[in-house]
């Protein structure tokens, strides 16, 4: 049967055979006109009169295969090597045999550093609007971290720099250390990857990235926005270390506090043992001088008060009340006693008039008061007739009487 003329038309009946796909996609690939492609050489080898070699972006992990005639690298000399970034013009091809899609280039050159350079303050510019670079967005340092996460070159000095300085300082820290590719076109993935993992770790307090400081192009990766924004959003406080002074990396920008050198870094992150406690004994000696200052100053005003009379003899206080009280008691006595007598006086003398005038005094001196049965006092003879019955009261008491003739 013929082949179809079609992809649309194959089926699982009718397919197209390797040998027939693969020349359809040449000539599609050949048909596609060439472009200029930015990245980062890696692989550089030369076969013959060709360069074969590796462009690779810089914030993502792809790559694309170049074929570069070396006389068209001629101009650049040491300078296009592994690392160096470039643009080339390439016309993409397929293989055939391989099946494998590449790029032929005619043309190349370096990335200039003034191009880097706007690059960078274009980025800087972005960032520093979304507020990564903000003073607020600052957290402080851990006193005296248990565990410091340290990301370092797999080969150089920054590590000594940062463990042993820090060591001296405080004995007892800990690192957890990630040696990562510091420089070229893994420095990216590699150290933000780093960053990650120790920004996971619950033991890490503070992370710390170092590198011995280099070239403008050297520390291209630490200005590159993928590696920044890994470290604006890592929750551990980071500390950079890059130890560059002529250009700071866009990530000593972003990070919690920027380091001049790794040593200086192994210095902010934790505090001297030895000035600590020459603080501590200087704190003690100021309290305990402060406290002794403080009771002599108590004691002496004590004793102060404690010679004053009243101190002395705390009774000295109640004797004039006492004196007052007695005085007054005395008076309100005599007062009380005389006011008694005065009434007792005027009592018997009324007492006296009463008797007086009392009838029965009257009666004890021989009178006597006559009544009718009724009770009613006689006091004229015309008021009983003969046979009434009266009540006669004397002193000693009552008698009854017959009225025999009136």
């Amino acid at each position: 049967l013929p082949l179809p003329l079609k992809a649309a038309d194959t089926t699982p009946e009718r397919p197209w055979p390797v040998r027939h796909l693969a020349p359809k996609v040449a000539d599609y690939v050949a048909r596609m006109p060439p472009v200029w492609v930015e990245g980062q050489v890696l692989n550089v080898r030369r076969w013959n009169s060709l360069l074969f070699l590796t462009l690779r972006d810089t914030d993502l992990d792809m790559s694309l295969s170049v074929t570069l005639p070396a006389v068209a690298a001629m101009s650049l000399g040491d300078r296009f090597a592994d690392g160096a970034h470039v643009v080339v013009h390439a016309r993409p091809q397929y293989q055939v045999k391989k099946g494998a899609l590449g790029f032929s280039a005619d043309r190349v050159r370096l990335v200039g550093l003034g191009e880097l350079l706007a690059r960078i303050e274009h980025l800087k510019g972005v960032l520093a609007a979304e507020g990564l670079f903000d003073e607020s967005r600052k957290r402080a340092l851990p006193f005296l971290p248990a565990v410091v996460g340290l990301v370092c070159a797999q080969q150089g000095d920054a590590e000594h720099d940062v463990v042993s300085n820090a060591r001296a300082r405080w004995p007892g820290v800990q690192f957890e250390i990630r040696r990562v590719t510091v420089q070229g076109a893994e420095a990216v993935p590699s150290v933000t990857t780093a960053i990650a993992e120790l920004d996971a770790d619950p033991r890490v307090e503070v992370v710390v990235v170092a590198r011995g400081g280099g070239s403008f192009e050297d520390l291209l990766p630490f200005s590159n926005e993928t590696l920044v924004r890994a470290a604006a959003a890592c929750r551990t406080p980071l500390v950079s270390a890059i130890g560059h002074h002529m250009d700071a990396p866009l990530l000593d920008l972003v990070a919690d506090l920027r380091a001049s050198t790794p040593t200086d870094a192994a210095k902010r992150v934790v505090p001297d043992v030895t000035e600590e406690r020459a603080r501590l004994a200087q704190a003690r000696t100021r309290t305990r001088a402060a406290l002794t200052h403080r009771l002599a100053r108590e004691q002496a005003a004590l004793d102060h008060w404690r010679t004053r009379p009243v101190m002395a003899r705390p009774e000295t206080l109640v004797d004039p009340h006492e004196r007052t009280l007695r005085d007054q008691t005395a008076r309100g006595r005599a007062v009380l006693d005389a006011a008694l007598a005065h009434a007792a006086t005027a009592t018997a003398r009324l007492a006296g008039q009463v008797r007086a005038l009392s009838p029965a005094a009257t009666l004890e001196r021989g009178y006597a008061v006559v009544q009718r049965a009724d009770g009613a006092v006689v006091r004229d003879p015309a008021e009983v007739a003969a046979g009434d019955r009266l009540r006669v009261r004397v002193a000693a008491g009552e008698l009854a009487a017959d009225v025999v003739d009136a």
